[in-house]
């Protein structure tokens, strides 16, 4: 079943909807933020064409970057999604700081087990949901965008457990996440990581510490691989020449980013399309 709110005027957008078997399209549309949280068994999502498996009570959310479909299934899911014109993450991050958190256009996938109490919450979400969606009054918009608010904070919260973080290491925690949203905004223009320091008025250090405590890789790595997933995607998506994406990642030099990125995957541009062009092949 899927629940749709749309304002015609301002193209915005808000969809819940139990099960995607029927609903491809939603995955393949390009300006939806996505919340699939696998309620029973297992399923199979291919997210820039890697084949990742998630299980009963995990969420994975994904921003409009990342292109996804359904794998194999062997379960059930419900799934939130909404465009930048019902709520635009980056203009709202100091109400639910998701940005580089829950939302990012890296490799790195998000994903977190969720608590029975919170299933409850997000279960009662759903009735609220579907009780103001037959309402049809001035308010509708602003209570459904208020809706919306609440699962994004839940999901920040289970987020922010999975990582361990403790109210006395927020500030810390709250570095890495701006650091991952600074990286999505700036990764065309700037690859080093005392550009990222600086924006943070950080030491390149310190900034190192903060992801290694977290676990995450190292700053220069974060950056190098949010270019490659850029690159990925353009050569995977698009039929734009390797020379034209090198110039669209901010490299002068073509050559530079050819040994870029096979440094990075071992395949020139034009082998990795290619194998990618058969990999489309064989599934058709």
């Amino acid at each position: 079943m899927k629940y749709v709110y749309e304002n015609p005027k301002v193209k915005s957008k808000l969809i819940l909807c139990d099960g995607l078997e029927t609903e491809t399209e939603l995955l393949r549309d390009k300006t939806l933020y996505k919340f699939i949280w696998i309620t029973e068994g297992e399923i199979e999502l291919v997210i820039n064409h890697e084949h990742l498996t998630f299980h009963a009570g995990e969420i994975v959310s994904l921003s409009y970057l990342h292109r996804v479909r359904l794998g194999v299934v062997n379960g059930t899911c419900r799934a939130m999604l909404f465009n930048d014109r019902f709520y635009h993450i980056i203009d709202h991050d100091g109400e639910v700081f998701c940005n580089g958190l829950l939302f990012n256009g890296s490799l790195n996938i998000i994903s977190f087990p969720v608590s029975e109490t919170d299933a409850v919450k997000l279960d009662k979400i759903k009735d609220v949901f579907l009780e103001e969606l037959a309402r049809k009054d001035s308010m509708q918009d602003e209570m459904l965008r208020i809706i919306l608010k609440r699962t994004i904070i839940i999901c920040c919260r289970l987020a922010r457990n999975k990582h361990g973080v403790l109210p006395q290491r927020c500030v810390r925690f709250e570095i890495m996440r701006k650091f991952y949203a600074l990286v999505d905004e700036h990764f065309r223009d700037k690859k080093l990581v005392q550009d990222y320091a600086d924006m943070l008025h950080k030491s390149s250090k310190t900034l190192a510490n903060i992801l290694s405590y977290y676990h995450q890789p190292s700053a220069l790595k974060v950056i190098h691989n949010r270019i490659i997933a850029e690159a990925e995607r353009l050569l995977y998506y698009t039929t734009k020449p390797s020379k034209e994406i090198s110039i669209i990642l901010g490299f002068e030099d073509h050559a530079l980013f050819s040994r870029f990125f096979k440094n990075a995957t071992g395949l020139t541009a034009t082998e990795y399309r290619m194998q990618s062009r058969m990999q489309k092949r064989e599934r058709a």
